[in-house]
């Protein structure tokens, strides 16, 4: 072989090695970042909209290791309460219902809105738990303190239908008066609740309760 054909054929050569080494660069790269974790308020916006199960599958599964260290070891409500979801479901990992409520618990205990929501929507359904209306009742009035819309709609059904004490009746109202949604269907729900619940109260008390929420 000629010495051209052989400057060549290393020049080939060189430069395949060069693809190959940039393909895999590109892939380690794109490796890396599929398997980057959440920050904080990532994850809280995934819970909110409840897209935070998906997500996982989505990322292959590849987090759960690091998922299960920040609620297990860190305890990070918002960790705690996905890793709680995963157990209790068996999403990325072998199904554990009783573990995976109580670390929803742990989350709850924390102040994690989105916990206690949850927690209060199983008592209130019997779903994993045995069902208490009651108890659905402290967990949804916890999380509507806290912003949580739905608990705030979840509560005052649970108020329609009997339960909880007629006391709680002002705070709900007014916080589901002064809720916001660009939702039509929650919006619609909303000024049903109200309008039912309103039904139970004195004229003064709605009154009341209509004041715009402190700044």
């Amino acid at each position: 072989m000629s010495f051209s054909k052989l400057f060549n054929l290393g020049l080939f050569t060189g430069c395949l090695s060069l693809i190959t080494v940039g393909a895999s660069v590109s892939f380690a790269a794109e490796e890396l970042k599929a398997v980057q974790l959440y920050s904080q308020d990532e994850l809280l916006r995934l819970i909110h909209r409840n897209e935070h199960l998906s997500r996982v599958v989505l990322d292959d599964c590849q987090l759960v290791q690091d998922i299960e260290a920040r609620a297990q070891t860190l305890k990070i409500p918002a960790y705690q309460f996905l890793w709680g979801d995963m157990l209790a479901w068996g999403v990325c990992v072998d199904a554990e219902p009783e573990r995976g409520v109580n670390f929803m618990r742990q989350a709850a205990d924390q102040g994690l809105p989105e916990g206690l929501e949850q927690l209060g929507r199983y008592y209130s359904k019997g779903k994993l738990v045995q069902q208490d209306k009651e108890r659905a009742v402290v967990f949804l009035r916890e999380a509507s303190m806290l912003g949580n819309q739905k608990a705030q709609i979840e509560l005052v059904e649970l108020f329609l239908d009997g339960y909880g004490s007629p006391y709680d009746y002002e705070d709900a109202y007014h916080w589901l008066y002064n809720a916001v949604t660009n939702d039509k269907q929650t919006h619609q729900k909303i000024a049903h609740c109200l309008s039912e619940l309103e039904k139970l109260m004195h004229p003064k008390a709605v009154r009341k309760a209509k004041r715009p929420l402190e700044s």
